[in-house]
């Protein structure tokens, strides 16, 4: 049937094959809100079985081999044993994601806050985690930052700014050689006055003045309700700063639940505008494709292998996208025309391609 429309289904199937999936190690844990932790039955409860698991929905989808740590969750003696132990599972070892909000020193925050003391023990974390991408080969160094103020005047916001520049400055130069720093933002919680990366902007900034390995990492529920991210998205790979993504959907807030559950035109929109900037030669080959979701009620690997599948199903519609119609009708400003084609796209059922 696809063929029948023209559609290249062989080169389809090979972009969409060639494109890896990142897995969160933390996905396959047991997991709650705020309210409570709800353990499931086979939940994986060490950074082994986290590695079997993500093992057994690479061998179902065959896109995902990457599988992301968060230290020190999945702190271990021995990375090198540890990265053997991936490979033997047909997988490897992908971002590494430091962990600079849980103890109790960063109350106040990490690199933001105004203790010294409290700036180098984050730093060092920093190091070690660079010396763990050393040892696990990865390529990815995963930062996102709970730094924020819950009150009006509780800290001076230009001071924590700078403080920022400084650290993530000093995180820059310990990055391994060929390897890329993605700076998350998030625009509230768990700081709920102000976030001190509160947005694509702010990241954008922070990751110029970091150095040239400083890229912008997109998590789709870290934005305000009826934030255009497909629109971000182009901006940042036109500016050549669009590290990655980490996959989720919510309805609300930050809700991690499984990706195009709720709005998976969304998702068929940005990989349309990473297809547009590949198309005027921008340089999109690097982006991490990341998930970050937490199965509180759905089971740990079917959750997964289903978002998987909605993110392949979001990347081929937008490959069938009839372009030399759709600039055509641009020319003519004729907008029905140009959604039309678009709608047309995302309503090819694409599930015989993966």
């Amino acid at each position: 049937m696809l063929s029948s429309q023209g559609i290249e289904v062989e080169e389809v199937k090979a972009k969409l094959k060639a494109q890896e999936i990142e897995t969160p190690s933390w996905g396959y844990g047991n997991s709650g809100t705020r309210f409570g932790v709800f353990k499931q039955p086979g939940a994986a409860r060490d950074v082994h079985e986290r590695l079997s698991d993500a093992a057994q929905v690479h061998k179902v989808t065959g896109v995902c081999p990457g599988v992301a740590l968060h230290i020190p969750w999945d702190k271990v003696d021995d990375y090198d044993a540890l990265g053997q132990e991936a490979a033997e599972l047909g997988v490897c070892i992908g971002a590494i994601n430091p962990n600079v909000f849980q103890e109790p020193e960063y109350k106040l925050g990490s690199f933001g806050h105004r203790d010294p003391a409290v700036r180098r023990k984050a730093l060092d974390h920093m190091h070690e985690c660079a010396d763990i991408m050393q040892q696990t080969g990865s390529s990815v160094l995963s930062l996102w930052f709970a730094d924020g103020t819950n009150y009006p005047g509780q800290d001076d916001i230009i001071e924590r700014k700078r403080r920022f520049e400084e650290c993530l400055r000093e995180t820059h130069a310990m990055l391994p050689e060929g390897t890329r720093m993605l700076i998350e933002y998030k625009f509230f919680e768990p700081a709920f006055y102000h976030t001190d990366i509160a947005d694509w902007g702010m990241a954008l900034n922070f990751a110029i003045k970091a150095g040239p390995q400083a890229e912008v990492l997109v998590d789709l529920g870290h934005h305000p309700l009826c934030t255009n991210i497909e629109h971000l998205v182009a901006l940042l790979l036109d500016e050549g700063r669009m590290g990655g993504f980490h996959f989720n959907n919510r309805k609300y807030a930050d809700d991690d639940v499984t990706t195009g559950s709720v709005n998976l035109y969304e998702v068929f929109l940005i990989y349309h505008e990473i297809l547009n900037a590949e198309r005027r030669g921008v340089a999109a080959a690097n982006i991490a494709y990341m998930i970050d979701q937490s199965h509180i009620i759905k089971p740990k690997v079917e959750a997964m292998i289903q978002s998987v599948l909605n993110i392949q199903m979001a990347y081929a519609r937008a490959l069938l996208v009839d372009r030399p119609a759709l600039v055509e009708a641009q020319a003519e400003d004729d907008a029905v025309a140009c959604e039309e084609i678009l709608r047309n796209a995302y309503d090819t059922d694409v599930r015989s391609l993966l």
